[in-house]
C-alpha cells in the first residue's frame, strides 16, 4: 500500500499538482521569483531543487530529464547557462521563501519564492 505521507495534496488531483509545479518552476526559473501561497511554495521549493540538482551533472541525461520535466526551451537553456554555472559550488539550498503576509481576499498565507543569488 502506497501511502504519501511526505507529500501536500493542496485540494487538487496528482496531474493538476504536477501541471502546477511544472508551471510554477518554469515562472520560477524564468523570472527567479515567483508569488503563491505558502504550502505550494514548500512543494516548489522542494521541485526546483531536485531539478537544479540534477541539472547540475550538465550532461546528456540531465537535459533529457529537464526537458522532460520543463517544456520550455528558452527556459532550459537559462537554467544550463545561467543557473549551473552560479550553483556549481553550491550543495542544495537553491531557493528562498519570504512570507509576506495574508491574502486580501481569501486570507490566506502568501509568500514570495527566490532563487539565491
Amino acid at each position: 500500500m502506497i501511502k504519501n505521507h511526505n507529500t501536500r495534496k493542496l485540494a487538487v488531483t496528482p496531474s493538476h499538482k504536477r501541471a502546477m509545479m511544472r508551471n510554477m518552476t518554469t515562472s520560477l526559473f524564468l523570472h527567479e521569483k515567483v508569488t503563491t501561497t505558502v504550502p505550494r511554495a514548500k512543494e516548489v521549493v522542494r521541485y526546483a531543487e531536485k531539478l537544479i540538482t540534477k541539472a547540475k551533472a550538465a550532461d546528456l541525461n540531465a537535459k533529457k530529464a529537464l526537458h522532460a520535466e520543463i517544456t520550455d526551451k528558452e527556459v532550459v537553456k537559462k537554467v544550463f547557462e545561467v543557473l549551473v554555472p552560479r550553483y556549481k559550488e553550491r550543495n542544495g539550498g537553491y531557493t528562498q521563501i519570504f512570507k509576506t503576509g495574508v491574502r486580501r481576499g481569501d486570507a490566506a498565507e502568501m509568500a514570495i519564492v527566490k532563487l539565491v543569488i
